[in-house]
């Protein structure tokens, strides 16, 4: 089992206390304004979503965003979930096959799909997953549309073009003909002016909304984005192979508390 790292700390810890903070991000005035029912046997056009993943106090409502549309899509059998390792810890490409316990029940590994997915560079490693907020958060959210969520969370530590381009790759063929969503945990720009971090944003913004994976990949590397999960992206888009990106909305911590450098948030779909 993997525990939780930051309940009470990125989120509440108490079940009722987080169910209620996650019904505020969607009302929240950055957010969508309400939460939608799931649509059962709903359209499932989705193939794939970018999220943020700070503390639900900032990045929360964006975060809505996002999960308001896969509920108003329809939810998968199973989820692929890429976050980058900002602890440093584990293998450089990890998968995690424990289940992971939350404040508000046990999400799934689904073991099957994983297996299909150790191979070349990912590997079972469970210390890479252990103190890392990127895909904890992710979770709560879904279990709030579903008690019965199904994952793999995939860390991943080395964000190099060919790495994560190979990392993708490998998911794209586990995942082929089965009913998956693909999440890419990740912040945008940090700790720099607002109106700096929005200007950087709106150029790596622009590229996944092209769907080019080099183009984005340079810009980040252009344009000095200190975007933390842009490998992440990467492996999303490489796995999903193509969609018809979607943007949904974009914001900052700025927007949330005065402050003069912030971090950027912005909630992404990939669209069939």
């Amino acid at each position: 089992m993997r525990y939780p790292a930051v309940a009470g700390q990125f989120y509440e810890a108490e079940p009722r206390a987080l169910g209620m903070q996650i019904d505020g991000c969607y009302r929240h005035l950055l957010g969508p304004g309400e939460k939608p029912a799931v649509a059962k046997g709903g359209p499932r056009t989705l193939k794939g979503l970018v999220v943020p993943h700070a503390g639900y106090v900032y990045s929360g409502p964006i975060a809505a965003h996002a999960f308001a549309a896969l509920a108003r899509d329809g939810l998968p059998a199973t989820f692929v979930i890429f976050g980058p390792n900002h602890t440093g810890l584990g293998a450089a490409q990890a998968l995690g096959t424990h289940d992971w316990e939350t404040p508000l029940g046990i999400a799934r590994c689904d073991r099957d799909l994983a297996v299909r997915m150790m191979k070349g560079p990912i590997m079972d490693d469970i210390i890479a997953h252990r103190h890392e907020h990127s895909i904890e958060v992710q979770l709560p959210f879904l279990q709030d549309l579903t008690p019965d969520v199904t994952f793999v969370p995939i860390c991943i530590g080395i964000q190099e073009l060919e790495d994560v381009v190979e990392v993708g790759k490998i998911v794209r063929d586990a995942i082929k003909g089965k009913d998956v969503v693909v999440l890419a945990s990740t912040d945008f720009s940090h700790y720099i002016p607002k109106d700096e971090a929005a200007r950087r944003d709106r150029l790596a913004i622009e590229k996944i909304l092209s769907f080019d994976v080099d183009g984005f990949y340079r810009t980040i590397k252009t344009h000095d984005i200190s975007m933390c999960g842009y490998g992440p992206v990467i492996a999303m888009m490489t796995a999903i192979e193509s969609a018809r990106p979607e943007f949904i909305a974009y914001g900052s911590s700025g927007d949330v508390a005065p402050m003069r450098d912030v971090v950027g948030y912005a909630a992404i779909a990939m669209r069939r």
